[in-house]
């Protein structure tokens, strides 16, 4: 789960992490009357923000520095609404429903700052870097010397010597490297304390006045621990979220869009991304990803293969079930259920191993549906592409 910019600040905040004072807006009035609190806390220089799930903002036009009050009026105007275009929101880009007013700040240098899960490590990995306002992916292609990483242990905590080999890797001394490694400390708080899988600073800045503050912020939760935290799920903005995939979680699939052909039912996350790759290998696209997990009922089954449905891109769907937990009965009644509810016209391949997987395949050869059955996930992927293939040159 992925929260706005003022969001991550205000819990970062109580953290103790440094931010600049700012207030969100809904709509330019809003914003007006924002600018004139900053302006009343002695502020001169006002930067509008837009709020949208994805980064390169300031790129796309999103991101304003003003020095009046009629200047914020201006941008806001400008901005909301307006449809942004990033490399993180795809060619159809992200509306701008929401704003932060923030107060300028006197920056002396910028920096890169993050923390993220390492599931192989089973560690949290802190970088950071000399190169701060940029796209870390770019340094990591063009400058990795220059992104210094350490690893904490949760078992031991984070403790001063990573703050340290962090600071001095990207210069710092004195007195900022002492506020730096109190921050890295409060980072380490905050993402432990509400579940964080990441949180980024980018830029973190040292000001002119001598303070490290927190220009930017990026948070991600992890989904599965969400049910402890009544205060980060009142933070999901539904707006920023395909309405597909908030179907799909009121049935607690396990669901992302594409913007391929072929949909997906499958059950595991391994088995579905190997199912997507082979889709690629025969020559087609998949629609989505999809895991039905291990103990779904005939009535989860049916939700998703609705929920593939409802995406117009999708010409045939390729089911691949390995039965363990989940039992090959149960997705075939689902499938069958589903179908006749949606009057299912494009392609259906259905491979099905595992528990159960006789009565399975009887069941579906007993439905009087045009099901294509499938010996194996090759064989599966060759089917479902030719069919489409077929399938869109015919209609």
């Amino acid at each position: 789960m992925n929260i706005h910019e003022y969001q991550a600040k205000a819990l970062l905040k109580q953290f103790n992490v440094a931010v600049p004072e700012g207030h969100p807006a809904f709509s330019v009035p809003e914003a007006v009357e924002a600018a004139k609190q900053l302006e009343s806390a002695g502020h001169k220089v006002y930067v509008v923000k837009a709020q949208i799930h994805a980064g390169g903002r300031g790129k796309a036009g999103g991101v304003k520095v003003v020095k009046s009050i009629e200047e914020v009026k201006e941008k806001a105007s400008q901005i909301l609404g307006k449809v942004l275009v990033t490399p993180q929101t795809g060619p159809e880009g992200k509306q701008v429903k929401r704003l932060y007013i923030e107060a300028g700040s006197n920056i002396k240098k910028e920096y890169y700052l993050s923390a993220v899960v390492d599931r192989k490590t089973k560690t949290i990995v802190f970088m950071a870097s000399t190169e701060g306002g940029v796209e870390i992916e770019e340094v990591a292609v063009d400058h990795p010397e220059k992104i210094i990483s350490v690893s904490v242990d949760p078992a031991s905590g984070i403790q001063s010597c990573h703050a340290r080999k962090l600071g001095y890797g990207i210069g710092l001394k004195g007195e900022t490297l002492k506020k730096f490694s109190k921050l890295v400390f409060s980072l380490y708080e905050a993402f432990v304390a509400k579940d964080a899988s990441q949180i980024e600073i980018n830029p973190l800045v040292e000001t002119v006045e001598g303070d490290i503050i927190a220009l930017d912020a990026k948070i991600n939760f992890d989904d599965n621990a969400l049910h402890r935290h009544d205060d980060i799920k009142s933070l999901r903005d539904l707006d920023e979220e395909e309405a597909l995939e908030i179907e799909a979680s009121k049935y607690d699939l396990s669901y992302i869009k594409m913007d391929g052909q072929i949909g997906c039912m499958v059950n595991g996350a391994g088995l579905a991304m190997a199912t997507m790759d082979i889709i690629k290998l025969f020559g087609s696209s998949p629609a989505n990803f999809l895991d039905v997990g291990g103990g779904a009922t005939r009535e989860k089954v049916t939700a998703a293969f609705k929920i593939i449905l409802s995406d117009s891109n999708v010409k045939g769907i390729l089911v691949n079930i390995f039965g363990g937990i989940m039992r090959c009965d149960i997705i075939a009644n689902g499938i069958i259920e589903a179908a006749k509810e949606v009057s299912l016209s494009v392609p259906l391949v259905v491979r099905l191993e595992g528990t159960n997987v006789d009565l399975g395949k009887e069941i579906l050869a007993k439905s009087g549906l045009a099901i294509i059955a499938a010996n194996d996930l090759g064989d599966a992927a060759q089917k479902i592409v030719k069919a489409v293939k077929e399938y869109t040159s015919q209609s």
